[in-house]
């Protein structure tokens, strides 16, 4: 069971990092969708580049409160 929660709690931090890095990189160049996808949705507004950033954000403190709430698991099963 310790191992799983390991991975488990492993893997949840990964997302919370890997989410609040690209929420990061689209606060700074915003323009990286365009770029990569060649749409451009919001016709230059940027609401799409924000509506990006708020849900990457989310996703990473909830990923992140996941893996503290795992790694509190991982800690009592240890005792």
């Amino acid at each position: 069971m310790r191992r799983r929660l390991t991975i488990r709690m492993s893997v949840e931090g990964v997302i919370a990092l890997i989410a609040a890095i690209v929420a990061i990189v689209t606060l700074i160049q915003p323009q990286w969708i365009e770029r990569l996808t060649g749409l451009d949705p919001d016709e230059g507004s940027g609401t799409a580049e924000w509506l990006v950033v708020a849900a990457l954000a989310l996703i990473a403190v909830v990923f992140a409160v996941l893996a503290a709430v795992t790694g509190a698991r991982l800690r009592s099963a240890r005792d």
